[in-house]
């Protein structure tokens, strides 16, 4: 392919994986990217990751749908695992044969200068404001601050997920930044078979949360909440537990109170696409977000959706979905029981839910639109301070 450039990509974890929303969009692009005749290299950290594999036997396989993957030094060590990898990462890349640094999240982008300063065209992708984050406090927090910084002064171009962030860059920084929002897949609904011999679920009969379970998240409002529902529905919180960790405790230990309450644990594949399929309602009370992709995926089974009255949120739903206070756990409440008392409105609902879902972008346009900005940084020379 004319013009197809030589990309390094760093900032997730490690793919192939769906641990979290950035290594979704990193798979998605590097493998589209590829077949249309770029190099690509993702960096992964060191580390096992084996629990969020597709296949866990490619773990320790060099590439990945034609995407050469190298492992980079990883201090793994609380606070010290991303900082330590990004370094790496970005000198490795400073060094290498590539045209194109494409960095994910601010805290990597806090090497950002490094590639730039051994003549690479830099590109960040902002996927949230990660240092609003309820889990980052004291240095932590003013590391990944100081990698936003660095990539308003550093980056060739800044890609963001929403308008709110655009307008957020824009307003803080007056820095221009470039909007390409998460692509989506449309899914075909599977029927519940899994699910039920696994956890006893049943079409339309439990709410779901999935995704990471994060302060910012608020699973542990939803749990509050839900306890006050009256139904038999269940409710499934599905993402990965660690009994280290304060925060799943704390859920879990709401939860233990109400045996309506389960915990699918880290869902991939099959197990995955039947919790989507089949839930009454899936629930995001978030804070905080970027473009939440488990809200996509969740429309693009044609759920209907509760989910937190923020603008990445009602950006990504419109005027379809039910809203509630992130702080409100009575709202939440209240809102739950209403749609599980009026089942008719719930199935309206999914109607426009599909309808807005099919004006959503795909992860091809998105790669044309990624490919689009290389082409013109590649075609620009370095006068500017910033190219784009």
């Amino acid at each position: 392919m004319r013009n197809a450039y030589r990309i390094a990509m760093y900032g997730h974890k490690s793919i192939p994986s769906r641990e979290g929303g950035i290594e979704v969009v990193v798979q998605e692009l590097a493998a589209r990217l590829v077949r249309n005749g770029y190099q690509v290299t993702c960096m992964n950290r060191a580390g096992d990751h084996r629990a969020y594999q597709d296949k866990p036997d490619q773990v320790i396989s060099k590439t990945y749908k034609g995407i050469k993957l190298i492992t980079v030094p990883t201090i793994n060590k609380a606070g010290l695992a991303a900082a330590s990898s990004s370094f790496f990462a970005a000198f490795r890349a400073a060094l290498g044969p590539y045209d194109i640094v494409h960095i994910h999240a601010e805290g990597p982008a806090a090497f950002c200068w490094l590639p730039r300063l051994f003549g690479k065209k830099v590109v960040v992708t902002i996927h949230g404001l990660d240092w609003q984050r309820d889990k980052w406090h004291g240095f932590a927090r003013r590391y990944i601050h100081f990698g936003e910084k660095m990539a308003v002064r550093y980056a060739d171009a800044m890609i963001v997920l929403s308008r709110s962030m655009k307008q957020y860059f824009h307003e803080t920084y007056g820095r221009p930044s470039i909007l390409i929002p998460n692509g989506v897949a449309p899914s075909d609904p599977v029927e519940a078979k899994m699910i039920t011999r696994i956890h006893g679920l049943a079409r339309d009969g439990y709410l779901l949360y999935l995704g990471r379970i994060v302060p910012e998240k608020r699973a542990d409002l939803l749990v509050r909440a839900y306890r006050s529902v009256k139904t038999d529905k269940k409710l499934v919180i599905a993402g990965p537990i660690s009994d280290k960790d304060e925060y799943h405790q704390k859920v879990m230990k709401l939860a233990a109170e109400d045996p309506r309450i389960i915990f699918a644990g880290f869902v991939n594949g099959r197990l995955q696409q039947e919790l989507y399929s089949n839930a009454y309602l899936y629930v995001l009370p978030s804070k905080l977000e970027g473009m939440p992709l488990s809200l996509l995926e969740a429309m693009s089974y044609g759920s209907a959706c509760v989910t937190s009255d923020i603008p990445e949120c009602r950006e990504v739903i419109g005027p379809e979905g039910h809203f509630v206070d992130p702080d409100d756990e009575k709202q939440l409440a209240e809102t739950l029981q209403g749609l599980i008392d009026h089942p008719a409105q719930v199935e309206e609902n999914r109607s426009r839910i599909r309808e807005i879902f099919s004006r959503k972008s795909s992860w091809d346009q998105v790669t044309l639109q990624t490919q689009k900005l290389y082409g013109r940084l590649m075609k620009k020379k370095r006068g500017k301070k910033h190219a784009v």
